[in-house]
């Protein structure tokens, strides 16, 4: 197990560390996201796991007057089309989060056929999405991060994805929340990586250098056909709250300073192309990491472009 102290000596930012905002005062924010540094620079002041956990009692308050009047005011202000879930009646659910993370209707999201055809693992935006490029991923213009910081250190994994490609994918509060699986694929480990709590909207992408890095976030690794296949789930203020699948009971709350191992080469999970993986409760990005020899991105897909669920991605 790694301690936040440990964890900080990576350059990583956790709660209570201050070795990686240190280090933000010697960043160079680019000239084209100065306004969106300090747009974003209250956020450093704010308690976001504390507002996280606020968050998280609010989102399962069972009053029918509050959930009801919560739920309407999301479906208004973010225009979410309630006839793709499975059920569409306000009143039927138990609480927001049970809203939030809602089931859809199977065939709108159809799954793109092919075996050498990786698809999108979530409804959202392609905020970035491009090569892995000495170790470096883009986040946005002017800012990149590294697979290292982003694995929570581990050079081993780091290094199977080098030269390889990479996505991020944005959920937006109207979009679906579930998560699923880009290829087919055999689970063997799980990472729980602490970290801040900044919000991932695309303002405070092009505002916090290496956000993606830096929050906190769960990594989970398959083994494919064409090698590793990396999907990290990115938590974000009142989003410190994800779960698998396979994993009992939600990662998050309660949060830990440590780095939480999970392996899982003797239990034969696979799960299909397609198939259900893991959830958030309220939205934030997914980032997805390929081996250099998988198929490689559509040349068409470009960044800030809207994807659906089972979009062929290759």
């Amino acid at each position: 197990m790694i301690s936040a102290t440990d964890y900080d000596k990576l350059g990583l930012c956790v709660e209570g560390g201050n070795l990686s905002d240190n280090k933000l005062k010697q960043t160079e924010v680019p000239q084209s996201s100065k306004k969106d540094f300090w747009l974003s620079l209250p956020q450093y002041c704010l308690p976001q796991h504390a507002l996280s956990k606020l968050m998280h009692w609010i989102c399962r308050i069972r009053n029918t007057w509050f959930k009801n009047k919560l739920i309407s005011l999301i479906i208004r202000q973010y225009n979410v089309d309630m006839t793709e879930a499975i059920q569409s009646d306000v009143n039927a659910y138990e609480h927001f989060n049970a809203f939030f993370t809602r089931k859809i209707k199977s065939h709108v999201r159809p799954i793109a056929l092919g075996h050498d055809v990786l698809v999108s693992p979530v409804d959202g935006c392609l905020s970035q999405i491009g090569f892995i490029e000495q170790g470096r991923i883009l986040q946005a213009k002017g800012h990149d991060y590294s697979t290292l910081e982003l694995l929570g250190g581990d050079a081993e994994l780091a290094a199977k994805f080098e030269g390889g490609h990479f996505a991020n994918i944005y959920l937006s509060p109207r979009d679906y929340h579930r998560i699923h699986m880009p290829v087919s694929g055999k689970l063997t480990r799980m990472r729980y990586l602490p970290g801040k709590l900044f919000s991932v909207n695309p303002r405070t992408v092009r505002g916090v250098p290496r956000l993606f890095a830096r929050n906190e976030r769960v990594v989970t690794v398959f083994e494919t056909d064409f090698g590793p296949v990396a999907l990290i789930l990115v938590g974000a203020i009142f989003v410190g709250s994800m779960e698998t699948v396979w994993h009992e009971g939600e990662i998050t709350p309660p949060y830990t300073k440590d780095i939480l191992d999970w392996v899982y080469d003797k239990s034969n999970i696979r799960l299909n192309k397609g198939e259900e993986m893991g959830r958030f409760n309220m939205g934030s990005t997914v980032v997805l990491l390929l081996p250099a020899n998988a198929p490689v991105w559509k040349a068409d897909w470009k960044a800030e472009m809207t994807i659906k669920l089972g979009q062929a991605l290759t």
